[in-house]
């Protein structure tokens, strides 16, 4: 096969674009992978999940010295927290991540190309590299991975130094006095969570009825009322119509219902989304047309409307997340290598890292009734649990929907410290079509916060053993 000539190219080497590399170079393929950044990884590894997670880290580590080592014995006198330090901390984890990526690339002889691809027809993309130079390559198989970019608002355009997406706030130089965060998704909730730990007065502006939209409004009200013994403030059923920069800073506008409101920030983070990135791909030159969301629309097959080309990951249809992003990839890398790739999409959980974090994966109670669902519901909280009183981390519950007439889960949300691990176990149930019986059932180790889950389960049939 001639140098440029590959079974697969794939566009990105985020999350989506560097696991389908992998696996198709696992199953035979020559493979070709291109990006634009210097940097592997794309936007989770170097200014999205991880970055967030390490400052999530830090700020954890400081708040729980300065407001609950005390209570401990632990007596620190004087503690300060250094900007710097936990941005260079940050940094080094995600030049650590970025080596790994690499080194996994080029151990599998995968093709790395840096520079912005174009798509000239069905087999064909050009590549310009950062030296303005075009380079061709040849493809049986073409899969678009190129992911999103924050979404903006009208009234609140970004300017990347008082407005700002989430790419800039992780990365401040110093902790801002007052920050107010446009939407109460996890990114907001997340990067509000950070800079509040560290002192920031924060306040949430979110449109709907309730922060965490995914989840059922009663574990969205839970973690509010953590959040705000925290120090951040939700306003939500709120719009925000416009700003204004001021000799104190910034002054946002809002209406909730009909009352007017003012917060005064010194930055403004704008966390309302994501949008599909698919800009300069040349879609039009293969005859491929986005939806009303600037998705590109594929098959069960991933398979786009023109010949030979796939698209995954956040560019189609579907939750915005990078673990849904690496199974599809692994899907359409053994699909196109013959074999039967599959993803499960009423089994992808979704994680907001606040703390306590929320957990959750396949519907809720209010979506499994909206549906027509006539279901059991049990739930435990943590307040009851062992391990959770002995490590301070009584805030949260644990919450099992299951079909009434058949048993099989629905759905589990769970709010508790380190639900984004304890989630687990109720995937796995819920990947082989498992009941709450199943699930309580299932011995877990003593004492634990993942015995919350197997009491939720028990709780189903209300027979739960440790229930106040």
């Amino acid at each position: 096969m001639p140098e440029n000539t590959f079974d697969l190219v794939v566009i990105g080497a985020g999350p989506g674009g560097y696991v389908c590399a992998i696996r198709a170079s696992q199953l035979g393929l020559k493979t070709a992978i291109i990006d634009k950044r210097a940097e592997l990884g794309g936007t989770c590894l170097n200014v999205g999940c991880i970055p967030s997670k390490a400052l999530l880290h830090s700020s954890e580590l400081y708040y729980d010295i300065a407001h609950h080592a005390a209570d401990h014995g632990i007596l620190i006198e004087g503690s300060r927290f250094d900007v710097a330090t936990m941005m260079k901390n940050k940094d080094a984890v995600v030049a650590k991540l970025n080596s790994g990526v690499k080194h996994l690339i080029t151990k599998r002889n995968i093709t790395l190309f840096q520079g912005t691809a174009t798509l000239k027809n069905s087999s064909t993309v050009a590549v310009l590299n950062t030296e303005g130079k075009e380079q061709i390559f040849i493809a049986k198989k073409i899969v678009i991975a190129t992911g999103s970019v924050p979404s903006a608002i009208p009234s609140l355009p970004f300017d990347g130094v008082s407005i700002v997406s989430s790419d800039q706030a992780i990365a401040f130089t110093e902790i801002p006095k007052r920050l107010v965060v446009v939407g109460g998704g996890a990114i907001g909730l997340e990067l509000g969570s950070v800079w509040g730990r560290l002192g920031s007065q924060v306040t949430v502006v979110e449109f709907l009825p309730q922060i965490a939209p995914s989840c059922d409004a009663d574990i969205a009200k839970l973690l509010a009322r953590a959040l705000k013994k925290q120090g951040v403030t939700c306003e939500t059923g709120t719009g925000v119509t416009g700003y204004k920069k001021t000799s104190d800073g910034l002054e946002v506008y809002a209406k909730q219902g009909d009352k007017e409101l003012t917060f005064k920030a010194d930055k403004i983070l704008v966390a309302v989304g994501r949008r599909p990135f698919t800009e300069s791909l040349g879609l039009e030159n293969v005859g491929i047309k986005t939806d009303d969301k600037g998705r590109i629309p594929v098959d069960h097959h991933y398979k786009t409307s023109a010949d030979n080309i796939y698209a995954i990951g956040d560019v189609i249809q579907g939750v915005m997340l990078a673990h849904k992003a690496e199974d599809e990839g692994v899907a359409v890398a053994e699909i196109l290598a013959g074999k039967a790739g599959h993803v499960n999409y009423n089994a992808i959980p979704g994680v907001i890292y606040t703390q306590p974090e929320v957990a959750t994966v396949g519907i809720g109670e209010d979506s499994a009734k909206k549906q027509g669902f006539a279901v059991n519901i049990g739930k435990f909280a943590l307040s009851a649990n062992g391990r959770a009183i002995a490590s301070d981390a009584t805030d949260g519950i644990a919450k099992v929907i299951a079909c009434a007439k058949t048993d099989r889960i629905l759905g589990v949300q769970i709010m508790a410290s380190n639900a984004s691990e304890i989630i687990g176990a109720a995937v796995t149930h819920m990947e082989y079509c498992g009941s709450s019986e199943d699930l309580a059932r299932t011995v877990t180790a003593h004492p634990t916060l993942s015995e919350a889950l197997k009491e939720a389960a028990l709780a189903v049939e209300k027979r739960a053993i440790h229930a106040l």
